[in-house]
């Protein structure tokens, strides 16, 4: 029902008002910008007169009080007589004060009682010690405003003999620009009075098709849609009305899907950070974002209008209105054989108010990594626990027999207690290398670093296992380039990797074999090479054995008092210094194992 509305709250009081009120601010905030560059110039001139009736007073007064003689009343005698001659100035009042703080001239005849009295004003105290003030007071009694000024006399030798303080009344400045104001208010007044005859005349040449459009939205409003708005002009009203009437149409379609969509587009839009797809109320695709493309490596066109169980390849085992009921995630396997890919699903239905289900909205996380690191987690755990489970029961067994007798048996109680003293060595070894790896694995795990020739490094490592290569009849062979190569290591650390790689191949190099090591250049990094002769790597395990716990012959491995860690812990070491390592092997012919680091040809890292 179309209600009158009144004059006060119609769109036409509020166009006069909004005129006239823009109107009152343009004239306000130029009467206020007026007003206060008039009162900083009047007050700029009051200051600048000030200044130079003080400068002049300096100049004399300085040259009394310096050449002055201890008569203190010959010297207020000439000090008032320059005051009463030079200091013009309308309202304002001056006076001189000695370095006693001591008033010994005023430029006012009413107030030469004073002379002899002291000024206690923090301003003069502060002159006294060479710092000029001013600034503006007001007087408590009366509220009349002043221009304060203390400016200190100084002899030819810095020197303050004494102060001139100015006291200037600016009560006649601001009533000028009190009568200034008055003058704007009056044409203000004038001014709005002429502005709201016009702009209401004016008003209604806009007011009219307004009222028009209003009935219109009031009909739009109670489902009527059928009526269009009359079209005045072609002006930007006449313009607003034409726009009226396609939105009159327009709406009519938008509002029957309005609600649904919306609650559909807030569902999809609230769950944009992951991989979305939404589905109709058959369960078939009807939108999935960018992300859900990326995931599950489809295009839109090309999954659109499918089931979303033969999109999420969940055919076999789940219909769709099982995953109505769906709380709980589904794990998505969609691995092959480039590698393991693994999609976590949650699933939500779309419902109005107890309504029926009008979709189902899918969110996909890619758990790929987590569900790897999982794997890895238990593994490890499996790792561990196996590699100490061995030792400790054979040290159990040997033990129990130890117990039961055989200590007392010549010949077999050295070898049990040797077996038992192999496998706690052994044991050692391996919860060393953990706590070797923890480490690394920390994030405060501390490098001390200098710069090393690194090949006199390499060759002093080689020479240690000289021995144990003359006690197994095996070669050391070097090949070591003899141009500087400057490294930035932890040597300990570098150290611990050699030995690891380098005790490895004299473990499975027979008697008679050859172990060559090579240092060369390659590009910014040197590399070195540790090549064998032994047994060799399967090529399916090479990729493998810088893992924690492989071994390729475990059997072996354990014979030799291999943990299974030695070339894991050489990884994390080398990478931790910015290099990488690998390795090539043919089996039955040996292997090799290389690694870089960077290099400069000067110490301190300047190539």
């Amino acid at each position: 029902m179309d209600r009158k509305i009144g004059f006060f709250k119609s769109i036409q009081f509020k166009l006069i008002i909004a005129y006239v009120l823009l109107i009152l601010v343009a004239v306000q905030v130029i009467g206020v910008y007026f007003t206060r560059q008039l009162e900083q110039d009047l007050l700029s001139s009051h200051d600048t007169e000030l200044r130079e009736q003080s400068n002049l007073l300096l100049f004399q007064l300085s040259q009394v009080m310096s050449g002055s003689s201890d008569d203190r009343e010959e010297l207020a005698v000439e000090v008032n007589s320059i005051l009463t001659d030079l200091f013009r100035v309308d309202n304002a009042t001056a006076q001189v004060i000695d370095r006693n703080e001591v008033i010994i001239g005023t430029s006012s005849t009413e107030a030469r009682d004073q002379i002899g009295l002291r000024n206690n004003e923090i301003r003069v105290k502060r002159a006294l010690l060479g710092s000029e003030e001013e600034g503006e007071v007001r007087d408590p009694s009366d509220q009349e405003r002043f221009r304060i000024m203390a400016v200190p006399i100084t002899g030819s030798d810095e020197t303050v003999l004494g102060v001139i303080y100015i006291q200037a009344s600016l009560d006649e400045i601001y009533d000028q620009i009190q009568q200034i104001n008055s003058i704007l208010f009056k044409g203000t007044s004038i001014a709005l009075a002429i502005s709201a005859v016009l702009v209401i005349l004016l008003a209604k040449t806009i007011i009219v098709p307004i009222i028009e459009m209003r009935k219109q939205a009031l009909r739009m409003s109670h489902g009527d849609f059928s009526r269009q708005v009359k079209v005045y002009s072609t002006d930007e009203i006449g313009q607003l009305a034409t726009s009226f009437n396609q939105l009159t149409m327009r709406l009519h379609e938008a509002t029957l899907t309005r609600d649904r969509e919306q609650k559909r587009l807030s569902s999809v839009l609230s769950n944009m950070t992951d991989g979305v797809v939404a589905t109709d109320q058959n369960g078939r695709v009807i939108l999935l974002n960018k992300r859900a493309e990326e995931l599950l490596n489809v295009s839109s066109t090309q999954v659109m209008r499918q089931p979303l169980t033969d999109v999420l390849h969940l055919t076999e085992t789940v219909g769709v209105y099982d995953l109505y009921d769906q709380s709980d995630s589904i794990l998505l396997d969609f691995s092959n054989e480039d590698g393991q890919y693994l999609l976590e699903a949650n699933f939500s239905v779309i419902q109005e108010d107890e309504g029926p289900i009008n979709g189902i909205i899918t969110v996909l996380h890619d758990v790929t990594e987590k569900e790897k690191n999982e794997q890895e987690r238990r593994e490890f755990v499996a790792n561990v626990s196996h590699e100490l489970r061995t030792p400790l029961t054979t040290m159990k067994s040997y033990l129990e027999a130890l117990e039961d007798g055989v200590m007392q048996d010549v010949e077999m109680g050295p070898r049990f207690l040797k077996v038992t003293q192999n496998e706690t060595e052994r044991m050692i070894r391996l919860v060393n290398d953990l706590l070797q790896l923890s480490k690394i694995d920390s994030d405060d795990y501390q490098f001390t670093l200098q710069w090393i020739n690194f090949g006199e490094f390499l060759n002093q490592v080689l020479d240690r296992f000289e021995i144990i290569a003359q006690e197994k009849n095996i070669e050391l062979h070097r090949h070591i380039s003899k141009k500087p190569s400057y490294v930035e290591i932890d040597q300990d650390k570098l150290i611990q990797v050699l030995d690891n790689i380098i005790s490895n191949a004299l473990k499975y190099s027979a008697e008679g074999a050859n172990i060559t090591t090579t240092l060369l250049h390659q590009g910014n990094h040197v590399r070195v090479s540790i090549a064998d002769e032994g047994m060799g790597i399967p090529r399916e395990s090479q990729m493998k054995i810088f893992d924690r716990f492989y071994r390729v012959d475990r059997a072996r491995a354990r014979s030799v008092g291999g943990t299974g860690l030695g070339l894991a812990i050489a990884k994390e070491l080398v990478q931790a210094h910015g290099g990488d390592i690998w390795v090539h092997s043919e089996y039955g012919e040996g292997t090799t194992i290389y690694f870089t680091l960077p290099y400069s040809t000067t110490k301190g890292g300047d190539v």
